[in-house]
């Protein structure tokens, strides 16, 4: 995957089951990397085993081959990470029969391809590298007085405090650091989750997303827009399926005296009552902060059998998949989402 920004660029290479993965990036500032911090970030997406994740464990440990000198990012860098606990064979029952809503199908449908073996280059997987530039970027842009901070708003049918309640950055600070990873109703969205894991299923969830310290005047207009930037980031993350900005879907129920977000000075500095509109207009932030939700799908992989195709013997069928997979993927998810937005956020300042 390759991407082009105004100032940033990114190649994300690498499958599931390569013997590496990485990220190749151009145009980062010169900047004093927190090397732990950023294995810290690292680690909240990595997979614990726990009822939510993968028990495949990989140490996702990060080589820069270069661009980190000492603990200087230059302006181009490339790190990757190699993959230790990679098993094939699980997929050998599957081999021609898609895998119904992954990319299989569509894989043999673009490239020819009968071998789903761990999604290739559609794997969450290659979120890993991709939260490499993400972590970055958040430092940067941390440098700057932004934050960029992520939570569980809801998981299945258990609902929390999101982004339009008026949740703080310092409040998801503060969900991580208590528990590494922040869901508003921590006992209840297990709970759930581990309801749909013991039945062999999954369960999907949304993932909120706040930005303090954008100042208004950052972005451009329509297709070069601030929303439309980052959604193009966040879109590149697997099992995203929505996205929304501030009130999001609600405008199109309030009336036009309900949605707008009026004006008043504070000091020299113009505010606004509300924030209906996510700290975004016309494409160009405001200075209020930069507030979204992102709808993740159930992760496809579940052990139900289902219904499919034998692309090989062009017959219908039945699987039952194996293998090692999230059963909710919206909790790792979640600095991955900040790395989307943090990347996108960094294109427009720099």
């Amino acid at each position: 995957m390759k991407w082009q920004g105004r100032k940033l660029s990114y190649e994300i290479y690498g499958q599931s089951h390569s013997p590496e993965i990485g990220v190749k990036a151009k145009g980062l500032p010169n900047f004093k990397l927190d090397v732990n911090a950023l294995n810290a970030f690292m680690n909240r997406r990595k997979a614990s085993g726990g009822v939510f994740s993968t028990s495949r464990i990989e140490p996702d440990e990060i080589i820069f081959n270069y661009g980190l000198k000492g603990d200087i990012i230059e302006e181009s860098i490339y790190a990757s990470i190699l993959n230790k606990n990679v098993k094939s064979g699980d997929y050998a029952e599957l081999y021609g029969k898609p895998r119904p809503s992954h990319a299989d199908y569509v894989s043999f449908a673009k490239f020819n391809r009968l071998d789903f073996s761990g999604g290739k280059e559609f794997s969450a997987r290659l979120t890993a590298p991709y939260c490499i530039l993400g972590g970055i970027a958040k430092q940067i842009l941390l440098d700057r007085g932004i934050t960029v901070n992520a939570f569980i708003s809801r998981i299945g049918n258990v609902c929390g405090k999101s982004q339009k309640d008026g949740v703080s950055g310092k409040e998801i600070e503060q969900m991580i650091r208590s528990s590494d990873f922040a869901l508003t109703h921590q006992q209840e969205m297990l709970a759930e989750i581990g309801f749909a894991r013991a039945d062999g299923n999954s369960v999907g969830g949304v993932i909120d997303c706040v930005v303090e310290g954008v100042p208004a005047g950052v972005g451009y207009t329509l297709a070069e827009g601030l929303e439309s930037s980052i959604s193009a980031q966040v879109f590149a993350v697997p099992a995203v399926k929505g996205i929304e900005f501030g009130a999001g879907f609600d405008l199109a129920v309030m009336l036009g005296s309900q949605a707008n977000d009026e004006f008043y000075y504070d000091g020299d500095r113009v505010k606004t009552y509300t924030n209906n509109a996510g700290g975004i207009n016309g494409g160009i932030s405001n200075g209020n902060q930069i507030t979204l939700s992102v709808a993740m799908r159930p992760t496809p992989s579940i052990f139900k059998e289902q219904r499919t195709v034998d692309l090989v013997n062009k017959t219908n069928t039945v699987i039952s998949i194996k293998g090692r997979h999230d059963a909710c993927i919206a909790v790792r998810a979640i600095p991955v989402i900040e790395s989307a937005v943090a990347i996108a956020i960094l294109d427009n300042i720099l």
